[in-house]
């Protein structure tokens, strides 16, 4: 999969989200939901990318480690935010059905209540 492939299956997942935007920062594409970030994307050519192309998520609480743990290939713990908790995926690595599972997720611990609930139901 080309990393245009990867960008455009991420975009798809997060833009079809209530109030979701894309906005660029540090030279990638970020998603948010009110300007807060839910998703961040490292392309394979940046070095937060580490040769692959990236999504960068929220989590909840033990579910990064959990996922490294079970599957290092797919799930790794990314720079500046794993520390709090967010993973990173290897975009190529997941089905579409899963990585629309991260970001829903992701989204769901950023956004404000009102529009968290829009998804859920």
């Amino acid at each position: 999969m080309t990393e245009a492939d990867a960008l455009t299956r991420l975009r798809t997942a997060c833009l079809s989200l209530p109030e979701a935007m894309e906005q660029e920062a540090w030279g990638e594409p970020t998603f948010r939901v009110r300007n807060k970030i839910f998703a961040m994307y490292a392309g394979a050519g940046n070095h937060h990318g580490q040769g692959r192309a990236a999504v960068w998520c929220s989590a909840g609480l033990g579910v990064q480690e959990l996922l490294v743990r079970s599957d290092p290939e797919t799930y790794f713990v990314p720079p500046y935010v794993g520390v709090k908790g967010w993973i990173g995926i290897d975009i190529d690595r997941i089905g579409d059905a899963d990585l629309r599972s991260h970001v829903v997720e992701s989204y769901c611990r950023i956004a404000p209540k009102k529009l968290a609930k829009l998804v859920e139901e």
